[in-house]
């Protein structure tokens, strides 16, 4: 796995997200019927939240981005992107192991919802997340912190 590091993400990191949301989404969107060349950018614009969100950075270079976004006893896990090269190599699972420990410490619930069919539902059912709910186009997940210790748990 590649050494990688967090930085605070900023105003001006807004249209490079939402360029990486446009490439990464496309694939899921398209095959849902969704995709909108105008509208995968601009729903990410009308949601950044800078003070929530930190890129990801491989060898000094931007590599993706995600979001922790506090709600009452839990927080949402969002915008969480990886340019696709990186993908598969271990640092989404890092990145969001990190982010997850940060919640555990606290005891706060984690919410995602994430597309239907999509690749990424592996990386968070390896991560404790269960399905709330789903409708046809996404898969609401949550994760308590004690999922962290229970997969503990039946991995060892």
């Amino acid at each position: 796995m590649a050494d990688w590091e967090f930085r605070p993400a900023s105003v001006a990191d807004v249209e490079g997200v939402a360029e990486l949301r446009a490439v990464v989404l496309r694939s899921d969107l398209e095959r849902l019927g969704r995709y909108d060349e105008q509208r995968v950018r601009q729903r990410l614009r009308d949601g950044f939240a800078p003070e929530h969100t930190w890129m990801i950075e491989v060898g000094g270079a931007s590599a993706g981005c995600v979001a922790l976004r506090p709600a009452k006893g839990a927080y949402w896990l969002e915008h969480f992107y990886l340019e696709p090269g990186l993908q598969g190599k271990g640092i989404g699972s890092a990145v969001l192991g990190r982010l997850l420990e940060r919640c555990d410490r606290e005891e706060a619930a984690v919410r995602l919802n994430v597309l239907q069919g999509s690749s990424a539902r592996r990386l968070y059912e390896r991560h404790g997340f269960i399905v709330e709910a789903e409708d046809e186009v996404d898969v609401f997940m949550v994760r308590d912190p004690a999922a962290s210790e229970e997969n503990q748990r039946q991995t060892r």
